[in-house]
């Protein structure tokens, strides 16, 4: 069967919640991925972060074949001994006491708004059901009916309301408005250290740094959604470490897995996840063994491979090559470790355009926002592989 036909039955069968570029992939391989037709494009979104280890990589798959023999689900209603693993080895990874597994990227950030209230309703003291948290415009975390509650994007909020009170909004990186959304109710501060969705939006040196501060000063949970820039993805094992600045509660998801199966969850010390009782929070899914194996094992390559390092080298290589670009429907390069914007100019005729001229070239990427291309390829990219694509890079960019 040819490309076509599956998009035929894409497009007849499925619901139209995507926009996706006409590529039909059958087979991945590292930082490759191929179509129905046997033609090979090099993925440069990695599956928004999630397939951060590569495609199909060898020792995720043993251990997703081995797992699946041996054991797949029990329910929390049973204890395993790959979740109890997980549980240690991911404390000992990032230093952080507790986790909660989940599976999706939004049930974790679900997961984190509920940690968040408990603690301001017992421990800070907020009037029951008083509890606010304060999230930045321009914000991403999830699809879920409070996901977007949070959401400043029309997009993703018109003709699905009502939505889930309890959320102040102020603008990203803006240390000041912060100061004055403040109040006794706020429980939380949740954003993104780098703002992905929104066009891979980096906030000026210092700004976590104040987050973190403020929220000392203020008796505030700091919140960070890290599902898409942790474990890796900015050259550091988490983007808030850019700044030395450790969050209350860090959410993960994604590149947890390696791509191979959903895992996410939140991280937090006793304090925080110590406060959920037996009955208040849980997931059929989340922290079971086959899961638990696989995220062990993404884990544990991305230590062992230096993943975070290349991702530090090949993403600064990547993006000086980037900026030495001229063309002019370039308005700015931008990026930290393999998290990568080309944003253009609104003359442009916006950023879809131009992904589709990449496909062509074979190239993946995606656009975002209309006028923003992400390039985000897998962490174990080699310089060969970006010199191969920057002049293809270059070719569409300077195309009328």
């Amino acid at each position: 069967m040819d490309s076509q036909y599956y998009i035929d039955l894409e497009n007849q069968f499925g619901a139209q919640n995507y926009h996706p570029l006409d590529v039909v992939l059958t087979r991945g391989e590292g930082v490759w991925v191929y179509d129905a037709e046997g033609n090979r494009y090099l993925d440069c979104l990695s599956a928004y972060s999630a397939v951060s280890q590569g495609h199909v990589h060898p020792k995720i798959l043993d251990t997703l074949v081995s797992q699946a023999r041996q054991l797949t689900l029990t329910s929390r209603a049973f204890r395993n001994d790959q979740f109890s693993l997980l549980l240690k080895e991911i404390s000992q990874l990032t230093g952080y006491e507790m986790a909660l597994m989940m599976n999706s990227g939004a049930e974790a950030v679900e997961t984190a708004i509920k940690a968040a209230r408990k603690w301001g309703y017992v421990t800070k003291g907020i009037p029951r059901y008083q509890a606010e948290i304060i999230v930045a415009e321009g914000n991403f975390h999830g699809r879920t009916t409070t996901a977007i509650s949070m959401s400043t994007e029309p997009a993703y909020r018109f003709d699905f309301g009502p939505f889930t009170p309890g959320f102040v909004t102020v603008p990203y990186d803006n240390p000041e408005a912060l100061r004055s959304a403040v109040n006794e109710n706020t429980a939380a501060i949740l954003i993104e250290p780098i703002q992905g969705e929104n066009g891979i939006n980096i906030p000026q040196p210092g700004y976590l740094r104040f987050v973190r501060n403020f929220c000392d000063q203020n008796n505030i949970l700091f919140i960070a959604d890290e599902i898409q820039t942790g474990l890796g993805r900015t050259g550091t094992l988490f983007a808030c470490d850019h700044e030395n600045v450790r969050p209350d509660i860090m959410i993960v998801g994604k590149a947890l897995s390696g791509g191979f199966y959903p895992v996410s969850g939140i991280l937090a010390d006793r304090p925080v996840l110590g406060l959920i009782q037996p009955g208040e929070h849980g997931s059929t899914f989340g922290g079971n063994p086959l899961g638990s194996a696989i995220a062990r094992t993404a884990l544990q390559v991305l230590v062992d491979e230096d993943m975070v390092g290349n991702s530090q080298r090949l993403g600064e290589y990547f993006l000086g090559r980037l900026q030495r670009i001229e063309s002019g429907h370039i308005q700015e390069v931008r990026g930290r470790g393999l998290f990568i914007a080309v944003e253009l100019k609104e003359s442009s005729g916006g950023a879809r355009r131009f992904c589709e001229a990449l496909q062509m070239e074979g190239i993946l990427a995606k656009e975002t926002h209309s006028t923003v291309i992400r390039f985000a390829p897998p962490l174990i990219i080699d310089q060969a592989t970006i010199d191969w694509a920057v002049p293809r890079i270059d070719k569409v960019l300077m195309m009328d």
